[in-house]
């Protein structure tokens, strides 16, 4: 069996179209199966062979005649293959030199001479025999179709080998050096970097022009290919070291900074950490609040991320954490402002006494939510401004009419660019208490 897996490229063999028209091919060749590649005419191919099947033939044919019949097989993983794993045309070779290696192993060069179809199998052992067929390269005379064909194979393949490292200079050399129409194509298509089933596909086109065409087409598409993975690398490339250069303008800025009396952007964010010291918040606040604003260190401040991580921060500390007004739950004072701002009005001021009352004996916040309704001007808003006065808290009157956004009033996610805390928020951060009189206007618009 023939391993691939090695550094050789197949070179092309001297000689004209007549030379491999005129090779008589007998009528049984011992048959070597080449694993993952396929043997052209003309083309001079080192392959490495361990089974013991493969080494007798190799032995025998190369006491004999030198000539013995290569084709590939269908699955390459297949260790021991069958008659059925061998595709039916395949490529006469003959044996040019054996190699014994200082690994043990043994390397032969062989060079591809014509094409045949494998008719029958005639024997199994000690390795495989057929009876063959040859097959005929058809190829055209002063054809400039074929000629333009040809050229465009040449160039496509000296374009691959600038484009990719893995091709050696000896294949562009040997593709440029190439005069006869038939090797080229040949030659092209043993090491184009396609599958073996196309390969397969290639050798078994009769017509030269044929097999030159759809030979293009394979080329064309790993030119494309080849061209897309560039351009990504040059794009990443760019993107690294926009980032690298950044990156360094950053830093040498930071220590000029540090140098001219600190860094303005480790100013704010101390300022940040000083102002959550004096918060009257929790123990789990305070520590989340502490992984926030570690977060800023980590961050480039000229990223989008950092102004919304840093507008987080200082939302947290704006809001009045546990910082209450002093309540005034005098309900004869209550009652004369309601009088003095309002007429009549009698069973809603009854109302909001009883809910006043109620407040100062259970002496916590989980009373009803008043809902006063009614056409505009009737003094609904007035009403509240009135309680707040009694009370002596802030008043916060938020307008909900023409939203319809629900983000508008509870926030956006954090995870966008220039997201802002809900307007609920901004209000009590706005009158910096945590006990207002927060009326909720117009919600039924």
């Amino acid at each position: 069996m023939m391993n691939d897996d090695s550094d050789y490229i197949p070179i092309i063999a001297d000689g004209d179209d007549a030379d491999l028209k005129n090779v008589e091919v007998p009528d049984v060749l011992p048959i070597l199966p080449l694993r993952n590649t396929v043997l052209f005419p003309g083309v001079v191919l080192p392959i490495n062979v361990g089974r013991k099947k493969s080494l007798k033939l190799i032995k025998d044919v190369y006491r004999g005649s030198r000539l013995l019949g290569t084709v590939a097989q269908k699955d390459y993983t297949i260790d021991d293959p069958e008659t059925k794993d061998l595709f039916s045309v395949g490529t006469m070779a003959e044996i040019l030199k054996i190699l014994e290696m200082p690994d043990g192993s043994t390397s032969v060069i062989i060079q591809g001479k014509r094409r045949y179809a494998i008719h029958e199998f005639v024997a199994e052992e000690p390795y495989y025999k057929a009876s063959v067929q040859p097959l005929i390269d058809i190829s055209p005379q002063n054809d400039s179709e074929f000629n333009a064909i040809v050229g465009s194979l040449k160039d496509l393949s000296i374009k691959i080998a600038q484009f990719s490292a893995n091709v050696p200079p000896e294949a562009t050399f040997a593709v440029k050096n190439i005069e006869n129409s038939t090797f080229l194509i040949n030659f092209i298509c043993s090491n184009t970097d396609i599958s073996v089933e196309d390969k397969q596909n290639l050798l078994e086109i009769e017509s030269l022009k044929d097999r030159g065409v759809q030979a293009i087409s394979y080329l064309v598409k790993e030119v494309q290919m080849l061209e897309l993975k560039q351009d990504i690398q040059k794009k990443v490339k760019t993107d690294m070291d926009k980032q690298q250069r950044e990156f360094m303008l950053n830093q040498q800025m930071k220590t000029i900074q540090d140098e001219l009396g600190g860094n303005p952007v480790e100013l704010e964010i101390k300022e940040l950490k000083e102002k959550g010291k004096k918060k009257k918040w929790s123990k789990e606040i305070a520590n989340f609040f502490e992984k926030e604003t570690e977060k800023l260190h980590r961050l480039n401040p000229a990223a989008g991320e950092y102004s919304v991580q840093f507008t987080f921060c200082q939302t947290l500390v704006d809001l009045p954490w546990n910082e209450y007004s002093k309540d005034n739950f005098d309900l004869k004072n209550a009652r004369k402002v309601l009088d003095e701002d309002h007429y009549g009005l009698e069973k809603v001021k009854e109302r909001i006494l009883e809910h006043l009352a109620v407040l100062k004996l259970k002496n916590d916040m989980k009373a009803p939510i008043l809902c006063l309704y009614g056409p505009p001007g009737v003094g609904k808003t007035s009403l509240g401004k009135s309680v707040a006065r009694a009370l002596d808290r802030k008043f916060v009157r938020m307008s909900l009419g023409g939203l319809h956004d629900e983000s508008e009033i509870r926030g956006h996610r954090k995870t966008y660019i220039g997201a802002m805390p809900g307007r609920i928020i901004q209000n009590i951060k706005k009158v910096k208490t945590s006990n207002p009189v927060f009326i909720l206007d117009e919600i039924d618009k």
